[in-house]
């Protein structure tokens, strides 16, 4: 079986990072799914996959609809006889419908990995119920639940959690130091977030947060570090931390390559989106035991039970977010329960082997 997978954005994060998960797995364990991925030239994915050893083909992408995109689409399915194409962004859905005008494509899957709605517009329902497009492979339940709501044929939408490779991160090793990097003493508690400057991270509350926490009169110390591309979102995050005199309590680190290998050097991980799918570094942080803290947005409280494996808010709420980091880091026994029960949770509920199984069933 020949797959070919499209990833029609520029840059990396972790749609992208499944992809190339998915890919390996199906390499490693299942040697009847051939795999090619059709990604932007020269976009941070591209670069990527060059360290790789997937078999990948690249198409200029200078906007949204370059159909030079949608005839590459063609020339590799003429070539290689793709047997059927999965769909990893809303771009690239675009670019296959408008191709599939040109040429007799193969049947179609499609990765929904956020919970934001389908809009409930014309042109957009008409490649969404695209009659080719056979499954849509929801990343949560709640992403499932929403894409309900617009869609006909709800029989398509079919739950696939994502995965850690357990090998991979067993192996994984950190290029930085972050305390040495920082120059942070051993006393000093650092708490971390990984993720890309948009605004479904709500950055701007992550700031808010640890306002709320250095300015507490107990004698820990705390530093936050940030991890992710720079976007335009950033220029405003910056002006945000500088107007709160926070420059020497946030570091702002910006994209990192194999950013999860850090995860074992921070004492919390904080996630603070007002919107998600399900985000991987949370498997990441669970697999390393690193506790989490975060907002019960999108799937996430389908993975983080409050109380058992980490403990969840809601969403802009800075105030409740700094009492949880306060709150945990003064009950040490809770972080040995939070951190076990969410290693055996990964492990045993959310690996690449089990999201391959799933999808090739799918296929």
């Amino acid at each position: 079986m020949k797959i070919l997978h499209l990833s029609a954005v520029r840059n990396w994060g972790g749609g992208e990072n499944q992809i190339e998960l998915l890919c390996e797995e199906f390499q490693t364990n299942f040697s009847e799914v051939q795999n090619i991925i059709l990604c932007v030239a020269e976009g941070l994915f591209h670069r990527k996959l060059k360290n790789t050893n997937l078999h990948f083909k690249t198409s200029p992408l200078k906007f949204n609809l370059d159909l030079r995109y949608s005839l590459k689409i063609i020339r590799i399915c003429k070539k290689e006889q793709i047997d059927l194409i999965h769909i990893h962004d809303p771009k690239a859905l675009s670019l296959v419908v408008i191709a599939d005008k040109f040429y007799n494509l193969p049947p179609m899957v499609f990765s929904k990995k956020t919970t934001f709605p389908i809009t409930n517009r014309k042109q957009t329902l008409f490649k969404y119920n695209y009659p080719k497009l056979k499954r849509i492979l929801c990343v949560s339940n709640r992403t499932k639940e929403i894409s309900g709501e617009t869609l006909k044929n709800l029989e398509r939408l079919k739950t696939i959690y994502h995965g850690i490779n357990i090998e991979k991160q067993k192996n994984s090793t950190a290029k930085i130091n972050l305390r040495k990097e920082l120059k942070l003493e051993k006393d000093v508690i650092l708490i971390g977030h990984i993720g890309n400057h948009i605004p479904a991270k709500d950055l701007r509350t992550f700031i808010d947060t640890a306002k709320n926490v250095v300015e507490q009169k107990d004698k820990q110390r705390f530093h936050f570090v940030q991890i992710g591309q720079f976007t335009a979102e950033t220029p405003n995050l910056i002006k945000h931390l500088r107007i709160n005199n926070l420059e020497k309590d946030i570091s702002f680190l910006g994209f990192m390559e194999n950013a999860s290998a850090v995860i074992p050097q921070l004492d919390v991980l904080l996630l603070t989106s007002n919107s998600e799918g399900v985000p991987n570094v949370i498997f990441e942080a669970f697999y390393h035991k690193t506790p989490v803290i975060t907002t019960n947005v999108g799937g996430i409280p389908e993975i983080v039970t409050h109380m058992e494996n980490g403990l969840l808010t809601q969403p802009s709420d800075a105030k409740k977010l700094g009492e949880d980091i306060l709150f945990l880091v003064n009950n040490q026994e809770l972080i040995l329960r939070f951190t076990e029960n969410a290693h055996k949770k990964v492990v045993e509920n959310f690996t690449t082997q089990q999201m391959a199984t799933k999808t090739l069933q799918e296929y």
